[in-house]
């Protein structure tokens, strides 16, 4: 049986171009999927949030994980961790919709070490004690309602 060639950008780089659900998972070739996000997308600190905070209330944390790495990508390097923070809180969510509950749960005990480091100087509104502390309750089965981003 021969592998069909991987999916790639313009740039040569492997990008998996097949469609994909909700929550991120890879969909059979030619079935209807879920849009994701451009990975090229630029957007500033406050649209990156309020789109986040947009897909998670819409129930796709995989696509606001895709948000927030792109900020994380493009963040100064004083505020790199925080989106990083952010980006796995996000994905963090994912695992646990997916049902991978330990995965979940380490995901979001990083995210809540990298986020609380800014709780005393978070930039751009962001609550990062709320979500640091939500997230470790999360992360032990005590959930509540989660803080907005900003």
């Amino acid at each position: 049986m021969t592998t069909p060639p991987r999916d790639r950008d313009t740039a040569g780089r492997p990008r998996n171009a097949r469609p994909r659900d909700r929550l991120g998972r890879p969909l059979p070739p030619g079935a209807p999927g879920v849009p994701t996000t451009p990975e090229d997308i630029q957007l500033s600190p406050a649209e990156s949030l309020r789109e986040a905070q947009r897909l998670l209330d819409d129930g796709y944390p995989f696509h606001a994980h895709e948000v927030l790495e792109a900020a994380w990508k493009a963040a100064p390097d004083s505020e790199r961790e925080l989106w990083k923070g952010l980006a796995q809180l996000a994905v963090g969510l994912t695992h646990a919709e997916r049902g991978n509950a330990t995965g979940a749960s380490r995901l979001l005990l990083r995210s809540a070490d990298r986020i609380e480091e800014y709780a005393g100087s978070a930039p751009h509104g962001i609550p990062a004690g709320a979500l640091a502390k939500w997230a470790r309750e999360v992360a032990r089965g005590d959930a509540t309602a989660m803080p907005r981003l900003s």
